[in-house]
């Protein structure tokens, strides 16, 4: 260990000795009370360790990094020593820590921190950091087990079809294992997933991952709806951490759902879907046109059958030139009146990846549903989008993935512990 002090993300946060000091100083009266008004809130935290994972429920993050890798070993132990890895080091950063015990400026000067250190001096920004496994872990594509689990895997655990009006790329799909990092600051985010694949050196490699910003969907009550590149308000109907039995109908998998996946119980299926948009199109259709597409008004997000943005549509309701609502509008084709009761957990963000090959934004929605079972909630849903929305005249879908979400972690044991027990 080095002379110099060694600094922690959360340290600077006020905690430790410092803190107590200069609480002490309040006291005696030496140091002014600071005025409540210009005192920032503390900076929240979520623990790694739990019941669920974070990252799902957990009001959404203005910020995502997400990853998918390939694991290239086929050393059994050598993934559950990554899984260990990967767990003490989530736990850390979660908490405002380093990624690696040391950290980043603690160790010898001859050898390479194991903290990478762009994070540092930042809190640690409601960081989430949520893990997957994809089919490929389970069965590679030459049908091998590699790691002696192919009898585990869930029956709904199969790569997703491909849907009409796909454009997808198989350099930004699938993939073995994903890390899911949301949080308040792009750096935070950035930096846990820098670090979690630096670990992962040897044992797996990347093979796509994806920036967002600006969330598309409100997972809290506590929260207001936002915005998709479209301009309109997105996820109004979307299931909220408050409603506990919607979350064990639709989002849970349940103890009893695939008995050769008992590990898999509590926790969910993750889906992805990259949605570019074709925003220049879509910029010069009208006002009245756009509202159409979607069933909801632009300004407040309230259904075209009237009311406010949580008012339920009327699809009974009829004008002069037919439905209020049209048969073909996005708020129609998807709700959960004409899905048979589906609903889904959204937590998408905003993507712009530069400009295309014509000119135009390389931009959209990263898609992320959170949901029971894909084969009931998500496949149905998609198809039937494809086959008679109006908006897909304004998507193209270049991306998708599936992956089951195990349930939480407890303190002592690694994430996906369950499967390899």
């Amino acid at each position: 260990m080095t002379a110099r002090s060694r600094v922690s993300r959360r340290g600077l946060l006020g905690g430790g000795a410092a803190a107590a000091g200069v609480a002490g100083a309040f006291a005696a009266g030496r140091i002014a009370a600071p005025d409540p008004a210009k005192v920032a809130a503390p900076t929240a935290s979520y623990p790694f360790h739990g019941e669920r994972q974070a990252g799902i429920v957990t009001p959404a993050q203005d910020r995502l990094h997400f990853v998918a890798l390939d694991v290239t070993t086929e050393d059994r132990d050598e993934l559950i020593a990554l899984l260990k890895a990967w767990t003490e080091a989530a736990a850390r950063m979660t908490s405002g820590e380093s990624a690696g015990p040391v950290g980043a400026v603690d160790g010898p000067g001859n050898a390479p921190p194991d903290d990478t250190g762009e994070a540092l001096d930042l809190p640690p920004s409601r960081l989430t950091i949520t893990f997957g496994f994809g089919p490929g872990l389970f069965v590679d594509a030459d049908g091998k087990d590699r790691f002696g689990i192919a009898d585990r895997r869930p029956e709904a655990l199969e790569q997703l079809p491909k849907f009409s009006a796909d454009v997808l790329d198989p350099a930004r799909s699938d993939g073995d294992i994903c890390i899911q990092a949301c949080a308040d600051d792009p750096q935070v985010a950035v930096h846990a997933i820098r670090n979690l694949v630096r670990i992962g050196f040897g044992t797996t490699a990347v093979r796509w991952s994806q920036l967002g910003f600006g969330r598309t969907s409100t997972t809290s009550t506590s929260q207001s709806t936002p915005r998709n590149l479209f301009g309109f308000k997105d996820g109004t109907a979307n299931i909220k951490a408050e409603e506990r039995e919607a979350l064990d109908e639709h989002v849970w998998v349940g103890a009893g759902d695939d008995p050769k996946a008992a590990w898999l119980a509590g926790g969910s299926y993750l889906v992805t879907r990259r949605i570019n948009m074709t925003i220049e199109v879509w910029d010069r259709q009208s006002l009245e046109s756009q509202e159409q597409f979607v069933g909801r008004t632009k300004g407040t997000g309230a259904p075209l059958s009237g009311g406010e943005e949580m008012s339920d549509p009327d699809f009974s309701m009829q004008g002069s030139a037919g439905s209020i609502i049209p048969v073909d509008s996005h708020v129609r084709v998807v709700h959960p009146e004409t899905n048979d009761g589906v609903r889904i957990l959204r937590r998408g963000y905003n993507f712009v990846d530069g400009s295309n090959d014509v000119g135009g934004l390389d931009a959209g929605l990263f898609f992320i549903a959170y949901l029971r079972d894909p084969r009931t909630h998500f496949i149905p849903l998609q198809r039937a989008m494809s086959k008679s929305d109006a908006l897909m005249e304004y998507l193209r879908f270049t991306g998708q993935a599936l992956f089951a979400v195990p349930p939480g972690t407890g303190r002592g044991e690694y994430v996906g512990q369950a499967l390899f027990a």
